[in-house]
């Protein structure tokens, strides 16, 4: 499981994080698996190859209030763009925004074998 210090380092902001959390360090943490363990990052990612991106938006949308709540910022911020580019409808490589989802996600989070 990911520590403080290394959510910190990666650019998360811990302090809000935690202070949605009643600064319980261990709700925290287990919010933060929680949330980027999220079966949603893999529909999204479905559901941008059939191209339904009415669909994406409404997942994209709930995934940044998630991680938005946990404080995660790297990820936040590009779900905020891709958010606001589908919610616009606006045609783009939404194929490489999502590659790099996956990639700051894999930065804070791996999944449990």
């Amino acid at each position: 499981m990911i520590t403080l210090e290394e959510l910190r380092a990666l650019g998360a902001d811990v302090e809000t994080g935690l202070s949605r959390c009643m600064g319980k360090e261990d709700l925290y943490l287990k919010l933060i698996s929680m949330g980027l363990g999220d079966a949603k990052f893999e529909e999204l990612g479905a559901v941008l190859e059939a191209g339904n991106l009415s669909k994406a938006f409404e997942i994209c949308h709930a995934l940044k209030g998630v991680i938005g709540n946990l404080a995660i910022t790297p990820l936040y911020e590009i779900l905020s763009t891709m958010t606001e580019k589908l919610r616009a409808k606006e045609q783009t490589d939404y194929k490489a925004m999502y590659s790099d989802i996956l990639k700051i996600r894999s930065k804070f989070w791996k999944p449990q074998t």
